[in-house]
């Protein structure tokens, strides 16, 4: 009896850390995803703020070399904290990630934001994680916490809980995690949604596509696709940021050369691939024509500003990017654009993370249930494509890079 009193207690101060955790995460990502909304819009209203991007590198480089310690390593730290290889995520990278991300944002990098999102709320769940009683129930606070910084910035807790459950092991979930990171996922939504940090997405008015054979082949196509552009993001990334390493080994050399490269390219596209680019993806979703390069652009310059070390995130332009391309491809498969856009949307977001339930959640979540027989079947070929490959280096490393094992892993994702 008093071991079962004790095993109930474990589990419902978990749940309260949990609650805890979901609750500081909606307030960070309020805060953070706000901040980037202003940089964008100051950015936008004055365009030639991009000339100062590669001064922006520099100091992101001067600012992690004399007070950031680790944190450089972003993500690495939180690979490493679940496999019990540290105690927590330091809290000093709540401020570093934020502040260096939103410099990112102002002057310009084609960057995202979930990156940082997941890094500062497992970074907020270090401060209560070490006063846990055992491996277990930290790591399932890690999990929680995961799931909570996805949830507070993007506003889909479902997709959240699932792309956390998901990200740890590739083809596998701790089942025993799912509802601390439940609690923590929707009281983060609905704490960031109470600052007033809207959901993006927008619920579709397509008719739902019947399931016949020439759907079916259009829909695997699709798939492949996206599967394909999710492996190759993850290519670029990791590739660049190997090749980068080699050819400019001085960390500021590197990104201000770059951060040059993308302002002149920027100036000169009207910054059409700066930042978010979330024109692209309003464009792609209202069924509007776009250019049939603008989705290889938009991947090719945010896989150069995370390899050069401008901080942000990868989902965001993933998301991009699908959108993007989903309307390209939609052109050739007699299917509505608004959701072959969609369906890219989600299914590259999970071909470049290695994840299949979360994307097609998600995309329920931003686009409307009623397309779940088209989430799943394009989700899931785009999975079956993406050969196991992930933005992630520590969850599944890419056989084409293995020979560089060392410096991928070094100096991770952001």
């Amino acid at each position: 009896m008093q071991d079962k009193l004790s095993v109930m207690g474990g589990r419902v101060l978990l749940l309260v850390c949990a609650a805890a955790v979901g609750v500081m995460a909606g307030v960070l990502d309020a805060v953070f995803g706000r901040g980037i909304l202003l940089c964008t819009q100051v950015r936008e209203s004055r365009p030639l703020l991009m000339l100062l991007l590669p001064a922006g590198g520099a100091l992101i480089c001067f600012c992690y070399d004399r007070f950031g310690g680790d944190c450089r390593r972003g993500m690495g730290l939180v690979f490493e904290t679940a496999d019990a290889r540290r105690d927590h995520v330091p809290t000093r990278l709540i401020p570093m990630a934020i502040l260096s991300t939103w410099i990112t944002h102002l002057f310009g990098g084609s960057v995202g934001r979930e990156g940082v999102a997941v890094q500062i709320s497992t970074s907020a769940a270090g401060l209560i994680m070490p006063r846990l009683p055992d491996a277990r129930a930290r790591r399932h606070l890690l999990t929680a916490a995961v799931a909570a910084g996805f949830a507070g910035l993007f506003r889909t807790p479902v997709g959240a809980i699932f792309f956390a459950m998901e990200l740890f092991h590739v083809g596998m979930m701790e089942y025993a995690a799912l509802l601390p990171a439940a609690a923590a996922a929707f009281i983060a939504s609905a704490v960031s949604g109470a600052l007033g940090l809207e959901r993006g997405g927008v619920l579709l008015t397509c008719a739902v596509p019947e399931l016949t054979l020439p759907t079916l082949g259009a829909l695997v196509v699709l798939g492949i696709a996206s599967g394909l552009a999710g492996r190759l993001f993850v290519f670029l990334l990791h590739g660049l940021k190997d090749r980068l390493g080699r050819l400019l080994p001085n960390a500021y050399l590197r990104i201000v050369l770059v951060g040059a490269f993308v302002a002149v390219f920027g100036l000169l596209t009207a910054g059409r691939y700066n930042g978010l680019s979330t024109g692209l993806s309003n464009a792609a979703l209202a069924g509007e024509s776009l250019y049939a390069w603008d989705w290889l652009v938009k991947l090719a310059l945010t896989a150069l500003c995370l390899a050069a070390g401008y901080q942000g995130g990868e989902v965001a332009p993933l998301f991009t990017i699908g959108a993007s391309l989903g309307v390209v491809v939609g052109g050739f498969l007699g299917l509505p654009l608004p959701l072959c856009a969609a369906l890219a949307y989600a299914a590259v977001f999970g071909a470049g993370t290695n994840t299949l339930v979360a994307p097609v959640l998600v995309g329920m979540e931003l686009f409307g249930g009623q397309y779940f027989g088209c989430f799943f079947l394009v989700s899931l070929v785009a999975y079956a494509c993406n050969g196991n490959h992930s933005i992630y280096p520590q969850r599944s490393l890419p056989d084409f890079w293995k020979d560089g094992a060392v410096c991928a892993s070094g100096e991770d994702t952001h």
